[in-house]
């Protein structure tokens, strides 16, 4: 626990917290994060025992289930109108001002940073309905979380502008011109009671798995928003739409990159502007270099709709594309660009030395290039963030980029991303040994049958679990009786491949039809074991707990 009576003293707060996600999450913080605690958090603590809600908990660098974004502050006590548990989720801003961002009432520019950055009430709104979506307490329950975002170095006058687009009830924005509000508001919606109860259940709750891409993109596309972009995940998707109508009115280009790593949402990003340009009306296309990923687009997005088939195309599509033809182009999976669009069965009159990126960027008002700069699948795939933003500056197109590194790592783990990353020489410093981490536990087995063996009993626990590897196979046709080859084998083990085609044939069909076991092409026996995505009790304490009237 944390105090403000004395025995954390204010001035050794940040030193606190930091050394807690040192410990608990192998995350060091910078020294900016430092002073923003130490900045804000004091003034928020004295906030609730102003109001006489010292009891309150405060959750604070709240991690949201299954990723690693972290909510400034969670708020935990006890509904005065109820009874029952209540929370706010707080996002701290230390802006002194702030204006929208070309009358955007999604963006907004702050003095001092550069780009444009969410509007607050925004991101404290996509906060609230990401928890809601993945705490299991919470579940039918969304009054039960509500949003603030606390603009406590701001006058009015300094952010008059942001207040034309604060969301209601469920996401306000104060400043310290309205912090006798902001008061009045945490008495209505908490009682002077304790908050730890609360704060148990919401630390201790089980987390629900994530909403299946795949699954969803059919009402993603024809219906309605079906993800909850977080920060700047919803940051990208807002620069697209407002680069949309700019390039449109303005007759003009613009390129947006968004780079990101595996699991950061790039093809969330992807499916929820193709499903929103296209109920705009716009001409948008979605398209990538991988033949299994885009089929598997067509087919299960695209079952039973060959417009919404249509949708989805490959890069080398675009080589005789009618310049701007299109308003948007989502180039998915965009490290796999490939220097010309040429191959060995293109026919001679069509060959041209024209490079890929430019095709893709001529075709459309607004290209979005979505990438992976550490994934490269065959020789010859070169999309990087520099090579493409290089191609759009020299023809003078804007561009704007968007990182995603900060976000949705690996389910969370920053500390096993670096590990991979340096084990892999993908940064600098070379492999270091694990040193463990709350979400997951990494172990080597001693062959392909115990890795097998440990995979199969997680399955009797409920979890899902899948054996994957390298590109190194060979990868057989079924065999006349529908069976699978057993291409892969190692000393006395052998599996086959993942199937091929559109149905499941022989062993492992029955694993893959349950969506329990996949049988891929292994390489690395590594095992790795997500400690809260089964049922029952799931997030560990791992959030710093701040109650600001005592211990």
């Amino acid at each position: 626990m944390l105090a403000t009576d004395g025995s954390v003293p204010e001035r050794r707060l940040g030193e606190v917290i930091a050394e807690h996600l040192r410990r608990t999450a192998r995350i060091n913080p910078s020294d900016a994060e430092r002073r923003s605690w130490d900045r804000s958090l004091p003034v928020l603590a004295r906030d609730l025992v102003d109001a006489g809600l010292g009891a309150v908990e405060m959750l604070v660098e709240y991690q949201l289930p299954l990723t690693s974004k972290r909510a400034d502050v969670v708020l935990a006590g006890v509904d005065r109108r109820t009874g029952g548990d209540a929370y706010v989720v707080v996002e701290l801003k230390q802006w002194s001002q702030a204006e929208l961002f070309e009358d955007d009432p999604n963006l907004v520019l702050v003095r001092g940073v550069a780009g444009p950055r969410l509007h607050p009430t925004l991101q404290v709104q996509n906060y609230c309905d990401y928890i809601t979506d993945f705490v299991g307490a919470l579940e039918g329950r969304s009054e039960a979380v509500r949003g603030v975002a606390y603009l406590h170095n701001a006058a009015d006058l300094d952010v008059e502008d942001l207040y034309r687009e604060v969301l209601g009830e469920q996401s306000r924005m104060f400043t310290k011109s309205r912090r006798g509000a902001f008061l009045d508001y945490l008495r209505e919606r908490f009682a002077s009671e304790p908050g730890a109860g609360a704060a148990d259940r919401l630390l201790t709750s089980a987390v629900r798995p994530s909403k299946q891409l795949l699954k969803l993109a059919a009402a993603e596309i024809r219906d309605r928003e079906q993800f909850v972009l977080l920060d700047e995940q919803r940051l990208a998707y807002e620069i697209v739409l407002n680069s949309v109508d700019r390039a449109r009115k303005a007759d003009s280009k613009e390129v947006v990159i968004v780079s990101g790593g595996p699991g950061s949402g790039k093809s969330v990003i992807a499916l929820s502007l193709l499903g929103e340009l296209s109920r705009q009306g716009r001409d948008v296309l979605h398209a990538t270099g991988s033949r299994s990923f885009t089929e598997t687009l067509r087919r299960v997005p695209g079952k039973g709709s060959s417009k919404v088939k249509n949708l989805f195309k490959y890069f080398n599509s675009f080589t005789k594309a009618e310049r701007n033809g299109l308003d948007v182009l989502i180039c998915d999976e965009a490290h796999r660009i490939r220097e010309t669009s040429q191959n060995r069965y293109t026919p001679a009159r069509l060959r041209s030395d024209r490079r890929q990126v430019d095709e893709l960027i001529d075709a459309a008002r607004v290209p979005v290039f979505l990438l992976d700069e550490h994934q490269v699948v065959r020789p010859g795939e070169m999309g990087t963030v520099a090579e493409i933003r290089s191609h759009a500056e020299a023809r003078g197109f804007r561009v704007h980029e968007v990182s995603l590194d900060e976000q949705f790592r690996c389910g969370g783990s920053r500390a096993y991303e670096e590990w991979v990353l340096r084990l892999l020489g993908l940064r600098a410093g070379g492999p270091v040994p694990w040193l463990g981490d709350d979400h997951f536990s990494v172990s080597a087995a001693e062959s392909p049958q115990v890795l097998e063996a440990l995979l199969r009993s997680k399955l009797d626990k409920s979890y899902s679990v899948r054996m994957t590897a390298g590109f190194c196979w060979p990868w057989s046709e079924p065999r006349e009786d529908n069976t699978l080859v057993h291409d892969i084998r190692l000393d006395d083990w052998s599996r086959p491949w993942n199937v091929k085609g559109e149905r499941a044939v022989g062993d492992p069909g029955r694993w893959l039809r349950a969506g329990r076991l996949c049988l891929h092409r292994p390489g690395l026996r590594v095992r790795l074991e997500r400690r809260d995505h089964r049922p029952g009790p799931g997030l560990p304490r791992r959030q710093a707990r701040h109650r600001p009237g005592g211990q």
